[in-house]
């Protein structure tokens, strides 16, 4: 997992389910760069950057992406 202003591309993104499917519609796909912006006071969202706009996603949904 990524720590604040860490950057990675993404290798994969896990799962067949609609949640996988959404993340990658977003822009989570394979090869694309992705930067950690922060995360909220309590730790859930985590805030990343990605194809210069940002995304905010649970902790259980970013540990589905594969950075690298």
């Amino acid at each position: 997992m990524l720590v604040r202003g860490d950057r990675a591309r993404i290798t994969a993104v896990s799962g067949e389910d609609a949640v996988a499917a959404r993340l990658m519609e977003m822009g989570l796909v394979e090869g694309r760069e992705i930067e950690n912006l922060g995360a909220a006071p309590l730790g859930d969202p985590v805030e990343y950057l990605v194809c210069g706009y940002r995304l905010s996603l649970r902790r259980s949904e970013a540990r589905r992406v594969a950075v690298g």
